[in-house]
């Protein structure tokens, strides 16, 4: 009967300590969970942020200005405009 009790103590100690680190590990991997969760919205957040700020960038208005300012460009108009005759196209239509 001795060696029953001493094997049912052991079993029940053996368990509390299995329940104790199971336990653990679910909180462990509860805080992990949240945490990734959070780091999700916060990337979210930061995808939706630089989506406006990359449609502001895109504007007509500021891509002008700066192919005015950096790249030099100016607006097409009749006198600044070279036009080409396509050599081919006029050489294939006179045969």
């Amino acid at each position: 009967m001795l060696r029953l009790n001493l094997l049912l103590l052991v079993t029940v100690m053996a368990s509390a300590i299995f329940l104790v680190q199971t336990q653990y590990e679910s909180r462990k991997l509860f805080t992990e969970l949240d945490r990734a969760e959070a780091e999700a919205r916060r990337l979210a957040t930061d995808q939706l942020r630089l989506q406006v700020e990359k449609r502001a960038q895109a504007t007509p208005q500021r891509i002008e200005t700066l192919a005015r300012e950096k790249l030099q460009m100016k607006p097409a108009s009749p006198g600044i405009s070279q036009y080409v005759k396509d050599g081919v196209a006029s050489a294939g239509a006179v045969r």
